[in-house]
């Protein structure tokens, strides 16, 4: 079955976007994954095309309404087993692994958020899993899909030029990845580490793990902690 990405959005023409080029757009045009883009508009009861309403209780901005909303999601899901994501600031925080489940599923259906955000009873009723891929505001939630898309999409069968690809970077063991390097041997007065040169594949491993771990502990202090805890430093034992 095709790996397939269906959106909601208030702005379809800016898919594919970023994921028409490079290895989701090559992948994308031979098939090894599909999107469907729709127009929550298309859902609206007016002539207006409204999709939105001033928040309950008062506040600025506008709120998505819940039945113009559910009423696109009920009109774009084909199957019950796929995923219903809502692009949220205030959702879980898009990890590697859950990148890793979403790839092996069948593909979700992502909600692109607006405004001040989406009526709570639509996320209710319509079992929507809020994600967010920061601790940041963007402007709607298109961008933040597309980064979720391509996430997924890089790691389907096919779409990387090797399979062990994307086996050994960032976040796949719970590490940041080590330093690479390639020609030239020397840029700048500044030489690839021997030890990359040596031939020698258990030093070369033992080397870009020491600097997996000692990245990690400097840069991302909490990856280093959750890491440290599933792999305490084994005991030595005295002779």
């Amino acid at each position: 079955m095709t790996w397939h990405a269906t959106v909601l959005t208030l702005f379809p023409e800016m898919f594919p976007g970023p994921l028409g080029v490079s290895l989701a757009g090559r992948a994308l045009g031979t098939g090894l994954w599909a999107l469907d883009v729709r127009d929550i508009r298309d859902s609206a009861t007016d002539r207006h095309r409204s999709v939105d309403d001033t928040p309950a209780g008062g506040g600025p901005g506008m709120v998505l309404r819940a039945d113009v909303l559910a009423k696109a999601i009920d009109a774009a899901e084909l199957s019950l087993e796929r995923p219903r994501l809502l692009m949220s600031p205030r959702g879980r925080p898009l990890t590697q692994s859950r990148v890793v489940e979403l790839a092996t599923g069948p593909g979700p259906l992502i909600v692109c958020g607006q405004f001040e955000g989406v009526d709570q009873r639509v996320i209710e009723t319509r079992g929507l899993e809020e994600v967010s891929i920061g601790d940041y505001v963007l402007s709607g939630g298109e961008i933040a899909a597309m980064t979720l898309i391509d996430a997924c999409v890089r790691l389907l069968p096919g779409v990387m030029g090797k399979a062990e690809s994307g086996t050994d970077e960032s976040f796949s063991h719970g590490l940041l990845e080590y330093p690479q390097y390639t020609r030239p041997q020397e840029f700048e007065g500044r030489p690839i580490p021997d030890i990359l040169l040596s031939g020698d594949h258990a030093k070369v491993a033992a080397w870009r793990r020491a600097e997996a771990e000692a990245l990690t502990e400097t840069r991302r202090p909490d990856l280093w902690t959750a890491w440290a805890r599933q792999n305490p430093p084994k005991s030595k034992t005295g002779g």
